[in-house]
């Protein structure tokens, strides 16, 4: 009896984890909250993010947590495309905390981990994986953290792995970044997530 209920719970654990879910709705904003003066908006069934007139850094932040999970989704730069995914971050203003999978024109690292306001870079893809990303076309990004460990794939290549305790010990929301700067504009579709145990 006790085998039979030990495998049921393993069964439903399974269905729970196992389970691809969309964050985005393709219709409006919900299930997100924008952070700061920069445009967050639904056309078509994409997401765009684009600079305001403040030309300031700007959020589009998860309103759940997530700890363990595999985010999958497809995002097109059109003008300057310098953006990111952040992952177990929160938030003070614009001012972010967390960790970033980066986004952003050929050559300037697309695929690695950047830690805001704390270390800086922890690691690039080198220059072989970076030619990965097809500017101004559709890229799929995939990125998996679980416990202290981050992998990155971009249009199926392996962009980065990592292992790094304080990652391990973070939590918080997934959010789409808009660089500062002015001249931005990038469409995100297809935003899926798996949570992981």
């Amino acid at each position: 009896m006790k085998l039979f209920f030990l495998l049921l719970a393993t069964a439903f654990t399974t269905v729970i984890y196992g389970q691809s879910t969309s964050i985005f709705n393709g219709k409006d904003l919900t299930g997100w909250t924008a952070h700061g003066t920069e445009k967050w908006y639904v056309e078509k069934g994409e997401l765009i993010c684009e600079s305001g007139p403040d030309k300031q850094y700007g959020y589009l932040s998860t309103n759940k947590a997530y700890k363990n999970f595999e985010l999958t989704l497809q995002f097109k730069q059109e003008a300057n495309g310098n953006s990111g995914v952040f992952f177990r971050s929160s938030i003070d203003g614009v001012k972010i905390s967390g960790w970033q999978v980066e986004v952003a024109p050929a050559g300037q690292h697309t695929g690695g981990i950047y830690e805001s306001y704390g270390r800086g870079w922890l690691i690039q893809p080198d220059s072989v994986r970076e030619k990965a990303l097809k500017e101004g076309k559709w890229n799929k990004m995939r990125i998996r953290v679980v416990n202290d460990n981050v992998t990155t794939w971009l249009n199926g290549k392996q962009m980065i792995t990592l292992s790094d305790a304080r990652i391990g010990a973070g939590n918080g929301f997934i959010a789409l970044q808009i660089h500062d700067g002015g001249g931005i504009k990038v469409r995100w579709k297809d935003i899926r997530i798996k949570e992981l145990p």
